[in-house]
């Protein structure tokens, strides 16, 4: 596959980009736990998010983890059809960051919402 301009111009951002996503978080936090087969870790997902997400956008977004090297697709020729996906060393280095950020974003989520307030009335005022 040919490397994009946009991943000439910044790998590093784009590579954020796939593990930040709405649902590259929830992937790779999910997958911590152990593999998942595709129907479990949509309906997991929706579960942990609290929105489900399309079979097109979890295909897409394991489709781009997997590329960026986090995510490992084990497809057995059974019948039927068993795909298994995993994380990798380097996804799970990447997945242990993202639930580090998300357990931080719990934790403080009160002091966020206060600052917000803060910031509305503030505004509201001038």
């Amino acid at each position: 596959m040919a490397v994009s301009e946009k991943e000439a111009l910044c790998p590093y951002r784009l590579v954020l980009e796939h593990v930040t996503s709405r649902w590259g978080v929830l992937v790779l936090i999910q997958l911590l736990d152990r593999p998942y087969r595709f129907s479990e870790l949509r309906r997991a997902i929706g579960a942990y998010g609290g929105r489900a997400v399309s079979e097109k956008m979890l295909t897409q977004t394991l489709q781009t983890l997997e590329r960026d090297g986090l995510v490992h697709r084990d497809a057995k020729a059974v019948i039927p059809p068993r795909v298994d996906y995993s994380l990798t060393g380097l996804g799970r280095e990447a997945a242990d960051q993202v639930r580090a950020l998300s357990q931080w974003t719990r934790d403080r989520m009160d002091d966020v919402e206060k600052a917000r307030r803060t910031y509305d009335e503030t505004r509201a005022a001038s």
